[in-house]
């Protein structure tokens, strides 16, 4: 039930009365509103009772006499904050005139509604003022939403660019002050950190930028026949130092080539993301699978691990911007939080998702699945 506060300002008790009786048994609903539209009441008789009243406890909607006993409506009008839109007033007078009406409007009026009316008449501008109403509403909503979006966003971002912003700016002051001695290599792992978390940062505004350009809509995509798993081969090519290093297989069960109408860089950003978390997540010695797959109009590919994996609460949490797993195992290892929101913002595009499956100690199978579309003869 979506609730209206009106206020009925008029000096005769009868029309008071009659507006209420009207606007009580009155139920309606607008198109986007699921809830049905209900009035609560108040009245004043007086425009000093109804300043008071409106100054206590603003109502959406004024219904305002234009002759009064102490003041006019249009004094009342000037009285009160008429720019706010979730608040309208509709004066209401014997006095019709289109000096007056222009008056009531310049004055900050919604409406006019010239006595006698029918309830008809009154239902009709109040279902009028009421739609305004309620779209001022949503859309002040939506405002204040995006503001305490962007309050969090850049909140966030702030946070995650201060941790390696202090390494680098500790590492340097470490240069300046020949905190080691004056030889050269002695500073050589302070060089190598710093690099290591301006790469970091790096990185964090390609993500932030990926990331921006596909919400907006901005990003030119192109879309091509593309086989995936060509694009996933790539993507293996890049980890394979780390893995060799660290003596992780990588296997791959190709139905080669499993071909897909889309856009290279969105399909790079995905395979690069979740092959390089199968690295980057695993343990020593570890094992990665990768399969990749076109079941009718559609594409699924996995890529399983041996790492450490997560438990269901931070499953939950993973495909959120800026988030990342934070514990003892993952403490070392250095992410933005962006790259698997991303991937699923790109999985969406093509009318699919990507999904975890984990446990702790054992390993992460990320699942992807993609509207492959009709490829091109």
């Amino acid at each position: 039930m979506y609730n209206l506060k009106v206020l009925i300002v008029d000096d005769e008790l009868g029309m008071r009365n009659g507006i209420q009786r009207v606007l009580e048994g009155f139920r309606m609903k607008l198109p986007d509103v699921d809830d049905e539209i209900i009035f609560q009441i108040r009245t004043a008789e007086t425009g000093a009772e109804a300043i008071s009243m409106i100054d206590n406890e603003r109502p959406d909607l004024i219904l305002l006499d234009y002759k009064l006993p102490d003041i006019t409506g249009l004094e009342v009008l000037e009285q009160i904050d008429t720019t706010d839109e979730t608040t309208l007033t509709i004066m209401i007078t014997a006095y019709a005139s289109l000096e007056t009406a222009v008056s009531a409007i310049k004055s900050g009026a919604f409406d006019f509604l010239s006595k006698p009316f029918t309830p008809e008449e009154l239902r009709t501008k109040v279902s009028k003022a009421a739609q305004s109403i309620i779209l001022a509403k949503h859309v002040k909503k939506l405002n204040e939403e995006k503001r305490q979006v962007r309050f969090q966003f850049i909140s966030v971002l702030g946070h995650e660019l201060k941790a390696p912003l202090g390494a680098v700016e500790g590492y340097l002051y470490m240069l300046n002050d020949r905190t080691l001695g004056n030889e050269l290599g002695s500073y050589d792992e302070c060089v190598q950190r710093c690099l290591v978390r301006t790469e970091q940062m790096r990185k964090l505004i390609i993500d932030l930028l990926e990331m921006t350009k596909i919400e907006s809509g901005n990003r030119q995509r192109e879309l091509t026949e593309i086989d995936l798993t060509e694009v996933a081969n790539m993507s293996i090519e890049t980890v394979l130092p780390e893995a060799l290093k660290r003596k992780i297989t990588i296997e791959t069960h190709f139905d080669s080539p499993v071909m897909i109408l889309a856009d290279r860089t969105e399909m790079e950003i995905i395979m690069n993301n979740l092959v390089s978390n199968s690295v980057k997540y695993n343990r020593d010695n570890g094992r990665v699978e990768i399969d990749i797959k076109r079941t009718e109009d559609r594409i699924e590919a996995s890529v399983k691990d041996t790492g450490i994996g997560m438990t269901k609460e931070e499953s939950a949490k993973l495909f959120q911007e800026f988030v990342r797993i934070k514990n003892k195992k993952t403490k070392e290892i250095l992410g933005t939080g962006l790259g698997l929101s991303t991937v699923r913002k790109i999985a969406k595009l093509y009318d699919g998702d990507v999904t975890v499956e984990s446990e702790p100690d054992v390993g992460s199978t990320f699942h992807l699945n993609l509207k492959s579309h009709k490829p091109i003869e």
